[in-house]
């Protein structure tokens, strides 16, 4: 059976550990108390019989029954607190001794009544949180319900008095209540003013009448007049207000669909009246909103139902641990303690609950078309349940792999591929096609360790990347992809080598590496849903983001992707040099040298060689200019002094001399410097002089602190992999071009290294401050009429 501590463990929320009862340390006082009964027990065993058995008929006495009953054992007095953000405070007092070790069991409940305090406050705080949250949605919902209707009815206006077919702005009339507060919640607002050049604002100003839409009246939420922070009914006003719709620009499309079109909503106000006025709603935009309102009410749930396994999961390690107490010291603790735990907030409040069923309800109506089956897919995703069958053929295409790779390196041998005079023709063609692929692959292996690793360690990278949880990919479909795609291309390889060695000429079969790479691509755009369809197209769509860095929002995964794309240059020039053979028909000829004369590939080379650097430069000028923060400026000159030192490699190896060698060693020098501090400090949160773990941090998720001055010291080691382009070293009589690769897969191997420790200190900042569920922005925001 598992013990409750590691279950307690295992289904805590990551980001709220500090929140959580501290088990470990309740047990560690436990443990305290046993072992001085432990002790004191043998040698008070002949003394006390008399004593004990004295008092044994004392305690039995109707007056101790009495006295006993109306006191207890123990009594816990509940101090109300000023500050109401505090909260009712619990301090327990001791009524009767516990033998010789009333300090331990003093030491015992004061660290108990301090978890429960610290749980109480937690969790009132975040109710309120996701109250105040729960009561913006709910106007937002109310606006967004006015808008549908306007456009509805303008809609069947225009058909039924024109005919005229429906067009992308729609006019339509809205009415608005008098009175109703500010609905931005701070948080919000802080928000709002970091992303506000990155928004798209548009005006509305517009007037209701007292009577809302009926819709809306089916959906408000319900609150009980003692809860003012519930999502309450009050209807959202904006009586000489403007109401600004701001649709973030997360992505390309989005932006250019905005730069392009004049999608604003619009007002046409009349002077005087109260006959309602006129707005022009773009459908686009409209549609854009109820994307970010269903978005929130999702995180909303996740957050409410987070704050439930947080209840759930504290109410039953206090009932755990005063079971334990009881057992330790055989007194009857538990009935009276577990009562207050019962009778206190975070067990007695009902909010949370209520809430969670309006937000139910009313995802069902609004969302789902009253189908609750299809909004719980959202609310509640479930888990892809993992097969044996991944792990099966994951052992069979490893088999697969190792026998290819085995008969390749016979074949290879014989025919002496690999060494310093071999074959030119095939290590300038068909040698480059191998390369990319194991380099790419050995990248996406290093990746599924990653998650195997964050998973262990109980690292929320589903929550940091935003991927869903139903389609993300485990650790087993990451090797499952790498060893299927290795046999495929280590056995075309093989056959490719095998028909050489039967006297076929390289006119031939030179065009099957080609199609390898052409079926390669071919599959990772295809449409139909086979072979992970939704990550390909997630992948296509974040790279699609790093090439067009400067124009929209930098989230998480897109600069943590371009950050690999940075360790993939010889991948990149290689998939360059071979697309350039066979796009230019070279490959009939095997004229390899071919692209190599050519000035717009050596200019296209250069680019290459630190395009990588420039998309992530970019994206740092982004952040900089969304937030304000000099550090992505200090950022951004790591990147350039990486492209600096990238483009004078390029130039030493087609022109080397003694001045672009001195250039080579100045840059790279300057550049890995500064990449190692970068490494050390920003991105691994390490080198802390005044941490508890001197020279790491306090916070760390691997018990032994030996790992990770090791992993320091080996990315300080590849870190230095440039030289080989100084000192020109050859492993013996292998070819250069298999050095390279040696190289060039160190650097992946590096960054495979370097991921883990940049997701744990992100994780690490995130429990920092409690952040378990996304924020999302709102789209309607009210401004103060200007004149």
């Amino acid at each position: 059976m598992v013990k409750f501590s590691k279950q307690f463990e295992g289904q805590l929320v990551p980001e709220w550990k500090d929140a959580f009862v501290d088990y470990g340390q309740l047990k560690k006082d436990l443990k305290k108390i046993h072992l001085l009964n432990v002790e004191i027990a043998p040698s008070n065993t002949h003394e006390s019989f008399l004593s004990k058995t004295i008092f044994s008929s004392i305690r039995k006495s109707s007056l101790f029954r009495n006295k006993r009953r109306e006191h207890g054992i123990i009594h816990v007095h509940k101090k109300l607190e000023s500050s109401e953000s505090k909260g009712d405070m619990y301090q327990t007092e001791l009524l009767e001794q516990f033998a010789d070790d009333s300090d331990a069991a003093v030491e015992f409940f004061s660290c108990l009544d301090l978890q429960l305090n610290k749980v109480n406050q937690f969790f009132k705080n975040k109710e309120k949180e996701f109250l105040e949250r729960g009561e913006s949605l709910a106007k937002q919902m109310g606006i967004l319900l006015e808008l549908k209707s306007a456009l509805k009815s303008q809609h069947a206006n225009e058909v039924s008095s024109n005919g005229s077919k429906e067009d992308d702005s729609i006019s339509g009339t809205i009415s608005c209540d008098e009175e109703s507060p500010r609905y931005i919640t701070e948080q919000e607002q802080g928000q709002s003013d970091e992303t506000e050049d990155q928004f798209d604002q548009n005006d509305l100003q517009f007037s209701r009448s007292s009577k809302f839409d009926e819709d809306f009246k089916s959906m408000k939420l319900k609150r009980a007049d003692s809860n003012p922070r519930t999502p309450s009914g009050r209807f959202f006003s904006s009586q000489g207000k403007n109401l600004k719709i701001h649709i973030p620009l997360t992505n390309p499309t989005r932006t250019f669909s905005y730069l392009l079109w004049d999608d604003l909503i619009k007002q046409s106000s009349k002077k005087g009246g109260m006959e309602g006025r006129k707005v022009h709603v773009n459908k686009t935009k409209l549609h854009h909103a109820e994307k970010m309102i269903r978005g929130a009410f999702i995180e909303l749930y996740k957050g409410l139902g987070y704050l439930k396994t947080y209840r759930n999961l504290n109410m039953l390690a206090f009932a755990k641990i005063l079971k334990k107490f009881d057992k330790v010291t055989n007194k009857q603790v538990l009935p009276i303690y577990l009562k207050v735990v019962e009778s206190s907030y975070f067990n007695s409040s009902d909010k949370v609950i209520k809430l969670a069923d309006e937000v139910e309800e009313i995802f069902v109506k609004h969302f789902a078309e009253d189908d609750k089956r299809k909004a719980m897919k959202y609310l509640k995703p479930t888990q892809r349940t993992e097969s044996h069958a991944v792990t099966f053929f994951i052992g069979l295409f490893t088999g697969c792999f190792i026998a290819f790779l085995i008969g390749y390196g016979i074949m290879a041998h014989i025919a002496g591929m690999y060494r310093p005079q071999s074959d030119t023709v095939y290590m300038e063609t068909v040698y480059p096609v191998l390369s990319m692929f194991s380099l790419l692959f050995l990248h996406f292996f290093l990746y599924g360790c990653n998650i195997f690793a964050w998973r262990k360690t109980r690292i929320n990278y589903s929550f940091i990347f935003e991927l869903s949880p139903t389609k993300d990919l485990k650790y087993r479909d990451v090797f499952l992809i790498c060893t299927m795609s290795m046999t495929a291309v280590v056995g075309v390889l093989f056959i490719h080598i095998s028909l050489m060695a039967k006297g076929y000429s390289y006119t031939q079969i030179q065009v099957i590496p080609g199609l390898l790479l052409l079926i390669s691509l071919l599959l990772l755009v295809c449409p139909i849903n086979i072979v992970y369809k939704s990550s390909r197209y997630r992948l296509l769509r974040v790279l699609r983001n790093i090439v067009l860095s400067p124009l929209y929002k930098v989230v998480m995964l897109d600069f943590f992707m371009a950050d690999q794309l940075c360790s993939q240059v010889p991948m990149l020039r290689n998939l360059e040099y071979v697309t350039c053979y066979y796009i230019t028909g070279s490959y009939k000829t095997q004229d390899y040298g071919y692209c190599m004369r050519t000035k717009n590939y050596r200019d296209l080379a250069y680019a290459v060689s630190f395009l990588p650097y420039y998309w992530r430069a970019m994206q740092c000028a982004r952040r900089w200019f969304d937030e304000g923060e000099t550090s992505h400026l200090i950022n951004l000159g790591k990147y350039v002094s990486a492209m600096l030192a990238a483009g004078a490699k390029v130039a030493y190896e087609k022109e080397r001399t003694i001045g672009w060698l001195c250039l080579v060693v100045i840059m790279s020098s300057v550049a890995t410097v500064y990449q190692l501090y970068w490494d050390f400090v920003k991105d691994w949160g390490l080198l802390q002089k005044d941490s508890k773990n001197p020279w790491l941090r306090n916070d760390l998720m691997l018990r032994r602190k030996f790992i990770y001055f090791l992993s320091m010291g080996l990315n300080l080691v590849l870190r230095l992999a440039w030289l080989q382009t100084v000192l020109h070293y050859n492993l013996g009589s292998i070819d250069y071009r298999i050095t390279g690769l040696i190289l060039a897969a160190l650097e992946v191997i590096r960054r495979g290294q370097w991921n883990f420790y940049r997701l744990e200190n992100e994780h690490l900042n995130n429990a920092g401050k409690f952040r378990a569920v996304k924020i999302v922005p709102l789209p309607f925001h009210e401004v103060d009429e200007e004149d």
